[in-house]
């Protein structure tokens, strides 16, 4: 039986504090792993020093274990998930990037806060030695709470411009700006769009790229040409509606994904409006959806299944070596001309 007053001994979460770095660094230093910045060493090493911190073995064996498992993490719906195929294109991707190698790929939905609350404990028990995040929000603290437990992280798009995480995108600003410069090419003046969510960058940066370069060719071109979706055939339905009821003499337009172009489409027809001959269409994303509307769809492609091989590369990177530096990569888009535009 320990003594009354006994001190307790040091734990590993002391010596990270005193180091400024992440448990899982001084697991790291602990048992000699490499990746490990010289100076990030020597600060854990001194603070082990000067707290007496004394390694429990088994805890070291644990610590240094690993789960050979990566997970996917998807903070949306059920709906949105099983109904986009953006989703397992990029799940198909990952799936080749690891094809290769020992790790098994674990699916998540975080459709809450006590879903993410659960993830996380789930991920600070080291259950999984890495994770894929896709369709993060503005808001989304997940990226960089996993970040703080040296979790390595990779995203698929990023929160903001001055992304913390490793992250995977297309050049989205690009692939808009191509869209409107054909939609000009052939003679459209008035080139409305259907946003994405505002709360994710990838649906800004599109919104930016339609902007820079309708501003070029539409003289007449006015905020009110824009109406907002969330990614989803209904939203690109109601956006249209509002379009064509704001706009009537409109003879183009842009949205942001394929599934809100197919909505556009739905709602151009109910409104007695032929495609392209009355107003073109182009979408965003060339997903298998593209070649079964009617006309097939004029739509921006980026390369969703590359993304899902690169995002599963640039993590085996990362978890062979936790030290280095973050890997952002941005892959080109291309237009791919079909029946709507």
């Amino acid at each position: 039986m320990a003594a009354r007053g006994r001190p307790s001994q040091p734990t590993l979460e002391q010596v990270a504090a005193l180091a400024g770095v992440g448990r899982g660094t001084v697991s790291r230093v602990i048992n000699k792993s490499p990746g490990v910045r010289d100076s990030t060493r020597h600060a854990v090493e001194q603070a082990i020093a000067e707290l007496g911190y004394v390694p429990n073995h088994a805890a070291r064996a644990l610590a240094g274990s690993r789960t050979d498992a990566v997970a996917l993490v998807v903070p949306e719906t059920e709906k949105r998930f099983f109904t986009e195929p953006y989703f397992s294109e990029i799940i198909h991707g990952v799936g080749i990037g690891l094809a290769d190698t020992e790790l098994q790929l674990l699916l998540t939905l975080v459709r809450s806060e006590r879903e993410r609350t659960r993830f996380l404990q789930y991920a600070r028990a080291r259950r999984i030695d890495g994770v894929l995040l896709v369709s993060v929000h503005r808001s989304d603290p997940l990226p960089d709470l996993l970040s703080e437990m040296d979790m390595p992280t990779v995203l698929n798009g990023r929160r903001r411009g001055d992304e913390t995480v490793s992250y995977v995108d297309s050049d989205n600003a690009g692939g808009a700006r191509l869209a409107v410069r054909h939609l000009s090419a052939i003679g459209r003046r008035k080139i409305v769009t259907i946003t994405g969510p505002g709360d994710m960058y990838v649906a800004r940066c599109r919104l930016r790229g339609y902007e820079e370069e309708v501003r070029t060719s539409c003289p007449d071109f006015d905020p009110s040409w824009a109406a907002g979706g969330d990614f989803t055939e209904e939203s690109g339905r109601h956006a249209m509606t509002e379009l064509l009821r704001r706009h009537g003499d409109l003879d183009a337009v842009f949205a942001a994904s394929d599934v809100m172009a197919a909505g556009a489409l739905h709602a151009l027809r109910a409104a007695g409006r032929r495609v392209p001959d009355d107003v073109a269409v182009i979408g965003f994303d060339d997903s298998p959806l593209a070649q079964h509307t009617d006309p097939q769809l004029t739509t921006v492609r980026q390369p969703v299944e590359e993304m899902g091989r690169t995002m599963a590369g640039v993590l085996i990177e990362q978890m062979a070596d936790p030290g280095a530096a973050w890997r952002n990569v941005v892959l080109r888009t291309e237009l791919i001309r079909r029946g709507t535009a």
